[in-house]
């Protein structure tokens, strides 16, 4: 078992959509952790056990990720919608047994986790964020600096099946490149989840799922967020946290953006990379630890 997970329970729960594959461990209130690109829940390893002394952690692979399922898509690419993946999430939490909890993601997953935020803010008490800004927010001040940096999401964003064959020709190259050049500290991933990581893109029913997902974000993903600009807001405290060298910190104001998408927003940057939760897991630990107290 991967050193951190100690004492979790592995699951599978079939939601309406799919099977979500996860760990369980802790006791005290609900807390859902949510993993980005390209990792699965492994990436919270050394924030959830020390999450997992004062709170009962859930820690998920997104659909499409990990040992998630990866359902067939549609020409809208509406099952890999982030509303259709924070939908999953809400039905893991229910049949887990948690009616409200606090959600925390990162990357990909932080898009899941304000979404599940905004369409289900009967469940969802508190929100983290990890460096990012909303997906609307993203696309519509995208300019030469975002295509350049954050040229994965117009890479697998690209129709089928370009993106999915090129991947299919290199993962691990193409895994090695994100972890490598998105950190300050490449290091901070052990040889074993970093071949976790790099084996799910060797799968080509997940390196469709995850295109899929990128799909959804530059057409139903971002229309969901602009029908909600101004008229819904996040309602539950939300932390933001960004990598202090990263493009969030570099391109964009993080609190200002999230005070227009959320009524009480607090939180700063972390002197890390963009992985905040492998690089910075002290730090992590102790900001989701103060927030969620």
């Amino acid at each position: 078992m991967l050193e951190g997970y100690e004492g979790f329970e592995e699951f599978d729960v079939a939601t309406s959509g799919t099977t979500v594959h996860g760990r369980r461990g802790g006791a005290g209130p609900p807390v859902l952790l949510l993993h980005g690109i390209p990792e699965t829940h492994l990436m919270w390893h050394r924030v959830a056990p020390r999450l997992a002394e004062r709170f009962t952690v859930v820690a998920t692979d997104l659909r499409g990720f990990g040992a998630s399922g990866t359902p067939p898509s549609a020409p809208d690419h509406a099952p890999y919608s982030m509303r259709a993946i924070a939908r999953d999430q809400v039905e893991v939490m229910r049949a887990l047994g948690y009616e409200r909890f606090a959600v925390a993601g990162h990357d990909r997953g932080a898009r899941c986790a304000y979404r599940m935020a905004l369409d289900h803010p009967e469940a969802v008490t508190r929100l983290a964020v990890l460096d990012i800004v909303p997906t609307s927010e993203a696309f519509g001040r995208a300019d030469m600096r975002f295509a350049l940096g954050y040229w994965v999401w117009s890479f697998l964003a690209a129709p089928e099946p370009l993106p999915e064959r090129l991947i299919a020709a290199a993962p691990g190259a193409f895994v090695d490149h994100m972890l490598d050049s998105w950190s300050h500290a490449p290091g901070a991933f052990p040889p074993e989840v970093r071949a976790a990581y790099a084996a799910q893109f060797a799968d080509p029913g997940t390196v469709h799922a995850i295109c899929e997902e990128y799909r959804a974000a530059a057409t139903l993903d971002y229309e969901h967020d602009e029908a909600d600009r101004g008229r819904r807001r996040v309602a539950c405290p939300t932390l933001v946290l960004w990598s202090a060298f990263g493009p969030v910190a570099e391109w964009y104001e993080p609190l200002e953006v999230w005070r227009e998408w959320a009524a009480d927003v607090r939180g700063g940057p972390v002197e890390c990379g963009h992985f905040l939760p492998e690089e910075a897991p002290d730090e992590t630990a102790r900001q989701l630890l103060g927030f969620l107290a």
